[in-house]
Order: C-alpha cells, then structure tokens, then sequence
C-alpha cells in the first residue's frame, strides 16, 4: 500500500529587516515551525494575530520579549533559555535581542493578518494574501 509520506527535509529562508527566519515544515502542514534570527539592538514590531497562536523559546543568545498582560498592561520579560511564552491571538507583542539570538517559534497555521501597531522599518499589515506570494 502506497501512503503519503515524504522523506525530503524542507526549509525556506526569509529575509527580515532584523534578521531572518527559517520556515521548517511545508505550507501544507497543519503546524508552524520557525526559527527566528533577531540580531542584536533589533526587533518585531509590536503586533498582534487574529487567529494565529504561537509559542515562543530562545534557543540561544538573550532577548526580552514585551507581553501585553491580562490587565491590557505590558510586561518587559528577560527570556530564559528554552522556556515557551505562548501569546495567544489578539495579545500585543514583540522580541528584542539584547544579544545576536535564535527563537523557536510554534504555532498554529499561518492563517489571519498581523497587525503591526509599531514597526522600526515601516511595515504596514501582514496579510495572508502576502504570504500566499511567499508560497509561489
């Protein structure tokens, strides 16, 4: 019996303004995986998902990650090595990297938009639409 199983390692690299990402599973996957590059001084814009839920771990280097609270408050949280912070949709957030650092990013699909509240390099939304064209 033929099944529907791949043994072709995937991996697509994106360029970001403040590093870079790898994406690890294929689009078709019902997870997201990442790994995020943030160089040092940088970060993500303060934004929030509609949909998406993510769970964030610093793999290596340092990095504070700013979380928006219960009480609609933001909390400046130093991240400690290989502990997840999972931000749930609509909760406002972003990393900095105090040093060069990776994150391990995991999360549901990359459905809905990101809203990007502030951006150092003046992005607006990030839709699906625009990640469909990454896809191509």
């Amino acid at each position: 019996m033929k099944r529907n199983f791949s043994t072709i390692p995937f991996q697509i690299r994106v360029e970001k303004p403040w590093g870079w990402e790898l994406i690890l599973p294929p689009f078709s996957s019902p997870v997201t995986g990442k790994i995020l590059h943030l160089n040092s001084g940088h970060r993500f814009s303060l934004q929030y998902h509609d949909k998406k839920e993510e769970t964030l771990t610093l793999v290596s280097g340092q990095a504070q990650l700013i979380l928006e609270n219960e009480t609609g408050q933001f909390t400046t949280i130093e991240m400690e090595s290989q502990k997840g912070y999972l931000i749930k949709p609509l909760q406002k957030h972003r990393a900095k990297g105090i040093t060069d650092c990776d994150i391990l990013e995991v999360s549901t699909p990359e459905v809905g938009n990101t809203y990007r509240l502030e951006d150092d390099y003046n992005r607006s939304i990030e839709t699906e639409e625009a990640r469909a064209k990454l896809r191509e």
